[in-house]
């Protein structure tokens, strides 16, 4: 189990990650940044079960954000 992790990655904008209390298959938090390139509509996504306890995702404009508790680590 690691602690921390933080990563980027850049395709038509920039998304920045961190991953709290993790191993190879689930993760306690994950959470994303993100600033595209293009705007879109507002959308609010909330989520219960599936792969995980919880998921929460925003985005306005070109701003985004992204919240997950207890679910499948996401692939980077």
């Amino acid at each position: 189990m690691k602690l921390i992790k933080f990563n980027h990655k850049e395709d038509y904008g920039h998304d920045w990650y961190v991953r709290l209390l993790f191993t190879k298959r689930w993760a306690l938090f994950q959470g994303c940044i993100s600033w595209c390139e293009y705007s879109g509509w507002p959308i609010l996504q909330i989520q219960f079960g599936m792969n995980g306890l919880i998921s929460i995702l925003f985005q306005a404009y070109k701003f985004g954000i992204s919240i997950s508790l207890f679910e499948c680590t996401w692939k980077l």
